[in-house]
C-alpha cells in the first residue's frame, strides 16, 4: 500500500475507535436505559474484582506453599551439611590427637637418648 492508503486506513481506524467510544459513553449516560447499563457494568466490574481477588488468593497461597517447601529443603540441607562438617572436624581433631600422642612418645624417647648421650659425653670429659 502507498502512504496515502496507510494514512486512510489509520484515519478510518481512528474514526471507528472514536465511534465505539461514543456508543459506550452514550450507553452509560442514556436516561433510563443508561441506568440499567451502568448497573450491569457495575455488576460485571464487581464480578471481575471478585475473580481477581480469588486469583490473587490462589496465587498467594501457591507462592506461600512453594516458599515453605523450598525453606524446608534448605533447612534439611543445612542440617545435613552441618552434620557432615561436624563429623569431619571431629575426625580431624581425632587424627591430630593420635598424631600428637604418637610423635610425643617418639620425641620423649629421642630427647631421653640425647640427654643420656650428652651426660655420657660430659662424664667422658671429666675423666
Amino acid at each position: 500500500m502507498s502512504k496515502k492508503g496507510n494514512n486512510a486506513a489509520g484515519v478510518l481506524a481512528g474514526l471507528l475507535a472514536g465511534a465505539a467510544a461514543g456508543v459506550v459513553l452514550g450507553m452509560l449516560y442514556a436516561p433510563e436505559e443508561g441506568k440499567e447499563t451502568r448497573k450491569k457494568i457495575k455488576t460485571k466490574a464487581n464480578d471481575l474484582k471478585d475473580q481477581a481477588a480469588d486469583q490473587y488468593g490462589k496465587v498467594s497461597e501457591k507462592a506461600k506453599e512453594q516458599f515453605q517447601e523450598v525453606s524446608g529443603k534448605v533447612k534439611d540441607q543445612y542440617g545435613t551439611i552441618s552434620s557432615q562438617v561436624k563429623e569431619t572436624a571431629e575426625k580431624v581433631v581425632s587424627s591430630v590427637k593420635e598424631g600428637y600422642d604418637k610423635y610425643k612418645d617418639q620425641a620423649i624417647a629421642k630427647t631421653t637418648e640425647v640427654v643420656k648421650d650428652v651426660e655420657n659425653e660430659l662424664d667422658g670429659l671429666k675423666s
